[in-house]
């Protein structure tokens, strides 16, 4: 491990100890926003130092083993350790590399949870399928996680799908897994509507957004103007009686968020509320982003939503990721819901970039 690693382990030890008492001060304990963020630090700090615990283990071990090896007159005893040794070392540099990924700082925005917006692009109808195709799919990945989804606004296509539909979605690590999927997506396949048997190239965009909490931004009532209308779509007996949706306008900056899939307005308030207050957060990330994009391949998409990332060919059962040149002939499993070797690889390559720039 070199010197500049194991002056960083030390350094983080102390830190680690220095965070545990601080989460247990009561006057920290009452400022819930340093709370927060101190015990969050305090379990990234606990990861990495037990890794370290672990790498001088492997390190006393390894030297035990050298030791028998080289004074115990004992054949069947140096052969044991010779095992051991060989193990020991094989398994060192795979510690080491996991301590490295550690210690390359998180994007602070990864653990949120996220606001997803799926919108049909070029291909008309067609789109608007894809579009739906593509809800299906991120729910499904989402259930399987474990992941609570919800529905603030939705706009349905003339032949099934959504010409556009917004989602909320809340669990462990929410933005970092998603914020890969923003970007165009784009199918290639016959539409049912097609007599001739032709292959038609359709779109759409997927934007994710980390979802901002109240400390994270001051968003002043004064610049809100709120309209209520009535609810359209599936919602029971009061859809179209009741004035329970809510249309949100940021005056500064013209942005519009509504949200209807609640029967209360209350309710529809306070989910529009987080949604405008993310939108609005995410103007300042996006300047972080667009930073990043052009040293990272896989944050082209998050640099720059109008890119395109991938496309699923039907014909030949293909789904290609264009950032890192990943071709899989899985279609139906991925549609299904399955992306999770997707986004591992990207989250590797990312990875890989960052350590890099990290210089460890």
């Amino acid at each position: 491990m070199s010197n500049l690693l194991v002056d960083r382990l030390e350094g983080l030890y102390v830190r680690f100890r220095e965070v545990g008492e601080q989460i247990t001060d009561p006057d920290i304990m009452q400022d819930m926003k340093r709370y927060v963020k101190l015990t969050k630090e305090y379990k990234e700090l606990e990861d990495i130092t037990k890794a370290g615990d672990e790498y001088k283990e492997t390190i006393e071990r390894i030297e035990e083993s050298k030791n028998i090896i080289a004074n115990e007159t004992d054949e069947e005893f140096r052969e044991m350790a010779k095992m051991e040794l060989d193990e020991l070392e094989e398994k060192l540099p795979v510690i080491e590399q996991r301590i490295k990924m550690l210690l390359v700082p998180a994007d602070p925005e990864d653990a949120k949870n996220a606001i997803m917006e799926i919108r049909a692009g070029t291909g008309g109808d067609e789109a608007s399928i894809f579009a739906g195709d593509l809800h299906r799919m991120y729910t499904k990945y989402c259930e399987s996680k474990g992941w609570k989804v919800s529905i603030s606004s939705v706009s349905e296509g003339t032949s099934g799908g959504y010409k556009e539909i917004v989602m909320n979605v809340e669990g462990d690590n929410v933005y970092g897994t998603l914020k890969y999927e923003s970007g165009v997506h784009r199918v290639q396949r016959v539409p049912q509507t097609e007599t001739q048997g032709r292959v038609h190239t359709s779109a759409a965009s997927v934007a994710v957004l980390p979802e901002a909490e109240e400390f994270d931004i001051d968003v002043k009532e004064s610049d809100i103007r709120k309209d209520t209308y009535c609810s359209s779509g599936p919602g029971g007996q009061s859809v179209n009686t009741t004035y329970s949706a809510i249309r949100l306008t940021h005056i500064p900056t013209g942005i519009v968020v509504t949200c209807q899939d609640q029967k209360s307005q209350i309710k529809n308030l306070a989910k529009a509320m987080v949604e405008l207050r993310s939108r609005i957060y995410a103007l300042e990330h996006q300047k972080y982003l667009d930073e990043i994009a052009g040293k990272r391949r896989t944050m082209v998409s998050t640099g720059d939503r109008s890119a395109k990332i991938r496309t699923y060919n039907y014909p030949q059962g293909r789904v290609t990721d264009h950032r890192i040149n990943l071709t899989l002939y899985n279609l139906s499993a991925v549609m299904d819901g399955d992306i999770q070797e997707i986004i591992d690889k990207l989250q590797t390559e990312e990875n890989i970039e960052r350590l890099k720039e990290s210089g460890l």
